[in-house]
């Protein structure tokens, strides 16, 4: 079974609705996914955004830069439920969404990746492993860029995100 990292964009008044009941967000969060893998949009587009397998990646690598909000597992906590997956249910208010947002786009990949050496990811055990691949550190552009165009964008709209490992 493999540990997914996954985001979605909220209001306001749907942050307050998920945080009052986690089973409603839950519900939501799945009818954004299913209603999106049917239109397939950008992930500025995008309610829902995930970084695949990527997420552990991303995670050693902005902790390296220092990055001022945990964007990989979100801040705040509100729900233990089990059907969310992986750990609590977190989310990020829309400030540190923007302030995200704001520090993703003065880091591009290449700086981000600048000076890593593989080998690093083997011996902190980050997931998903075998990263004495070839192009390994170039996996996770894809996944690096898109989280940064989807919080761009939710910032752009004032949207606070929830965040999941499932």
């Amino acid at each position: 079974m493999s540990m997914i990292g996954e985001y979605l964009r909220v209001t306001d008044s749907e942050l307050d609705r998920a945080i009052q009941d986690p089973d409603w967000a839950l519900d939501f969060a799945e009818e954004v996914q299913d209603a999106e893998e049917e239109t397939k949009p950008s992930p500025a587009g995008a309610r829902h955004f995930s970084t695949y397998k990527a997420w552990d990646m991303l995670r050693f690598l902005l902790a390296r830069t220092k990055f001022p909000v945990n964007v990989i597992d979100g801040e705040e906590s509100f729900a233990e439920n089990d059907d969310w997956g992986y750990g609590p249910l977190r989310y990020l208010r829309p400030e540190r969404v923007r302030l995200a947002a704001e520090a993703l786009q003065a880091i591009n990949y290449d700086q981000l990746v600048s000076g890593v050496d593989p080998v690093e990811f083997t011996s902190a055990e980050v997931y998903p492993l075998g990263w004495s691949e070839p192009g390994a550190l170039e996996w996770g552009r894809h996944w690096y860029d898109g989280l940064t165009q989807f919080l761009e964008a939710a910032a752009g709209m004032d949207d606070a995100v929830l965040v999941w490992l499932d």
